[in-house]
């Protein structure tokens, strides 16, 4: 058994029923206090000592060589558990109101999915970027070894390049029967989408039921909006046209709105906006209670982007976030796709190592997504091709000397060597492409620098050491407040980050805060130290 732990907190003078929250513990009273030895079993006792400085008891065993403690009173307990929207783990089955994100490129893998879902908790395959063949591989090894599970999902990312593989993504997860679909990326509805949350939709005792439930991760109101409200004629209309959904779930999906959770993603890794969560959740919650209300369930609100300390999800929950999701720090975990070169260098990233670069997926639209900074130079090299893209009409019209720094620094070939290679993989992929790079020399040019920031992720994912500087690493700020936390403790160490330990610690620690604020808010003079939470070995 361990020993109990007794913080130390000033003396205070004012009388003690003042400031204890709730009912007195029988022995209480303005003349006698319980006197308090041996197994401490609440996780908080507020106890005062001989010389009537007060304490916190926090589990364990007190040891007192003198008249014991004095017990002034206790606070109830509190779980990781309990944090969130209660009727999150119902609905998803799961203990704990925490999901690992999708990271893309299968980062995310479906190890790091299954690991979460053996742990009642929930995970999302990253299926974003990668090619259909590998998406159903990822989704049939998942659904091999979590079948009848309902706590696992797969990510359906908006790819407005590349509809017809949007399209073919979402008919996968629903032949597979995939139990949760995460949108993201979208800025607008799509028939894939909308396909993924109304198909299977059916009456039971008088209840809408969904085949398979979708969270839409959404950074903007009129997102969330879109979102939150029920599926749109004029999409209906196209799914039913197209054999893809039946009269009756079309009528059904004016009963509920497209997605029951979801997850506000501000400062984050990936595709963001950057906005900062004390800004955006209120704002993402008020509107749901504005629009979605008269449901037959409610609408949950979880948060992410920028968690990855206790405080960080502590304050996510206190904010009104019925769940949390993690990504950053999990990219560093040993279930990660990451080859062990970047998750080292992951391990050394300090809070300010990001940097915005231009995404592959939306390259001409000039979209942006953050990065690891330190030690690569994609960020900087990535910005060096849309401004080429952007100021020149063609490969030709490229001055010599950046053409020459072009296809020595960044390409690593010539640009007919680049275009060659990008083209092979269009012809496999989706010719129609080729053909217009060949009638439009700027696509050529997009299709080229799309390349070399697909690839970039591809370096990082298997750990190819000739380019290194090139690695593409989706990273927020999260990332270094994780290592700062994890600094000389067990989880320091990349080899030992397994996504169940850091979720499980995270948790705990998240309690541990919020319990210290439950009591200052109750009146004890609580010391800073009662707010650190060391990680510890949990699984």
């Amino acid at each position: 058994m361990s020993t109990a732990e007794v913080i130390p907190l000033r003396r205070v003078h004012h009388p003690v029923a003042s400031w204890i929250p709730g009912a007195a513990p029988p022995a209480f009273g303005a003349d006698a206090v319980a006197r308090v030895t041996g197994e401490v079993r609440e996780p908080v006792f507020v106890i005062s000592g001989h010389d009537h400085g007060v304490g916190a008891a926090l589990g364990g065993v007190l040891t007192d060589s003198g008249e014991g403690y004095r017990l002034l009173g206790t606070l109830p307990p509190l779980y990781p558990e309990w944090l969130g929207d209660r009727s999150f783990c119902e609905t998803h089955g799961v203990r704990f109101p925490y999901v690992a994100g999708e990271m893309a490129n299968g980062i995310a893998t479906p190890a790091m999915v299954i690991a979460m879902a053996r742990a009642e908790m929930l995970g999302f395959y990253g299926a974003g970027g990668l090619a259909p063949s590998r998406v159903e591989a990822g989704v049939d090894e998942l659904v091999r070894a979590l079948d009848g599970l309902p706590n696992w999902g797969v990510n359906l990312i908006h790819s407005p390049n590349e509809s017809a593989i949007e399209d073919r993504v979402a008919e996968l997860l629903i032949e597979r029967r995939v139990p949760i679909v995460s949108a993201s990326a979208f800025m607008d509805l799509t028939p894939a989408v909308v396909r993924c949350a109304v198909a299977g939709l059916r009456l039971e005792s008088g209840q809408v039921v969904r085949a398979r439930r979708v969270f839409a991760k959404v950074s903007r109101t009129e997102v969330a909006a879109k979102f939150m409200a029920p599926a749109p004629a004029s999409l209906l209309r196209v799914l039913l046209d197209r054999g893809q959904i039946t009269a009756e779930e079309a009528a059904l999906a004016a009963r509920i709105p497209v997605a029951e959770d979801i997850t506000v993603e501000s400062d984050s890794g990936g595709h963001t906006d950057n906005r900062p969560l004390m800004a955006l959740l209120p704002t993402i919650l008020s509107l749901r209670d504005e629009l979605a209300g008269g449901y037959e369930r409610p609408v949950r609100v979880g948060a992410a982007g920028g968690l990855g300390t206790p405080e960080a999800v502590a304050a996510a929950f206190a904010l009104g976030a019925a769940y949390v999701v993690t990504g950053s720090v999990n990219q560093s975990c040993v279930e990660s796709g990451l080859s062990l070169a970047a998750k080292e260098m992951l391990a050394k990233a300090e809070v300010a190592d990001v940097i915005m670069a231009p995404a592959a997926d939306m390259f001409e639209q000039g979209v942006k997504l953050q990065v690891l900074r330190r030690g690569t130079m994609f960020a900087p090299r990535a910005g060096q091709l849309y401004e080429m893209y952007r100021s020149y009409g063609s490969f030709d019209e490229i001055p010599a000397a950046a053409r020459t720094r072009l296809e020595r620094d960044i390409l690593q070939a010539t640009v007919e060597e680049a275009w060659a290679s990008t083209a092979a993989f269009w012809r496999d992929r989706d010719p129609s492409e080729v053909d217009k790079a060949e009638a439009d020399p700027k696509h050529k040019m997009a299709l080229v620098f799309r390349s070399y920031l697909g690839k970039a992720s591809r370096w990082a994912i298997d750990g190819d050491a000739a380019r290194r500087f090139d690695y593409q690493i989706w990273c927020g700020p999260a990332m270094g407040a994780f290592n700062r936390w994890t600094e000389g403790t067990f989880l320091a160490e990349p080899a030992r980050r397994t996504v169940v330990e850091v979720a499980l610690n995270l948790l705990e620690g998240a309690a541990v805060v919020t319990r210290a604020h439950q009591l200052r808010t109750y009146g004890v003079p609580v010391p800073a130290r009662a707010f650190a939470f060391a990680p510890r070995p949990l699984t």
